[in-house]
């Protein structure tokens, strides 16, 4: 009977195992690519994993979990001049604008707006300054040995880099966060300034979003010198996967999608 029993578990894990073509990954024209299958807790696909490189606006991420934990999201916070003079994207915040800290986290997130992330920075660190030490005493926290912030947005700077296995280290500790989880999905969101009722639009630049059914998130980045940086989440038939790609010269959203599926394919054995 216990035979039977530990022969009928291997059976069932292999059952539930993930299918991925290596060989075909190895031809993507990536700097770095991991693929994590999180129902498992197994890595399936690793290429330049602790590469220090440019996370452009997969910065975002760090940004958001600090203000998310600091509490107090339905906080108002005044725009000020400092927090707007960022490069695009920007929300267009006017010196003077009340802002709710929440939907500022949300447009740091969907639209990643850099005058959204620039005011949090400022409403919750006091200082950009002091919260970039924040996020990289967090980063220290969660084990990222290899990141180094220097701005909550993710503008390129020699000093400001991470690795595709600290970014992944991030987002399984940020997918832990049902709020985190609830912007991190979002298509788009519509929100209005306190004092004089200003209507802004922040619409995802996660294509993924509406191009995959079953994918939850999470966070897009770009500059010319990181390339195209995607960290994605995907969910189907009760299986859970994480995807870190960056520097990609492939179309981020059919790679994603393609190995989603590779993924969720299951070996073919089968229970009878």
């Amino acid at each position: 009977m216990i035979k039977f029993f530990c022969v009928l578990l291997f059976g069932l894990s292999i059952s539930v195992s993930a299918s991925i073509n290596k060989e075909q990954l190895n031809k993507l024209n990536v700097g770095a690519l991991l693929v994590k299958d999180m129902t498992s807790n197994q890595m399936l696909y690793a290429k330049e994993a602790f590469k220090e490189l440019k996370p452009a606006s997969l910065t975002k991420v760090m940004t958001a979990l600090i203000a998310i934990e600091q509490g107090d999201l339905n906080r108002p916070v005044t725009i000020t001049y400092e927090m707007i003079q960022v490069e695009p994207t920007i929300a267009g915040y006017k010196p003077g604008d009340v802002i709710r800290l929440r939907d500022l986290v949300t447009a740091a997130m969907v639209k990643s707006d850099n005058d959204a992330a620039k005011s949090i920075a400022i409403a919750v660190g006091g200082t950009e300054k002091r919260f970039v030490e924040m996020m990289n005493a967090k980063a220290k926290a969660l084990g990222m040995k290899h990141t180094h912030f220097v701005n909550p947005c993710g503008f390129d700077n020699k000093e400001h880099y991470s690795t595709p296995s600290d970014l992944l280290k991030m987002t399984e500790y940020a997918i832990k966060n049902k709020y985190f989880n609830e912007i991190s999905k979002k298509n788009q969101h519509t929100y209005f300034s306190l004092n004089n009722n200003k209507k802004f639009l922040a619409y995802t630049h996660n294509r993924l979003l509406s191009r995959y059914e079953y994918a939850v998130g999470v966070k897009t980045g770009y500059t010319s010198k990181a390339g195209a940086c995607l960290i994605a989440r995907a969910k189907k038939n009760g299986r859970d996967c994480l995807i870190v790609m960056m520097d990609s010269k492939e179309d981020r959203w059919k790679t994603a999608k393609q190995i989603f599926e590779q993924v969720f394919v299951s070996k073919s054995h089968k229970n009878g």
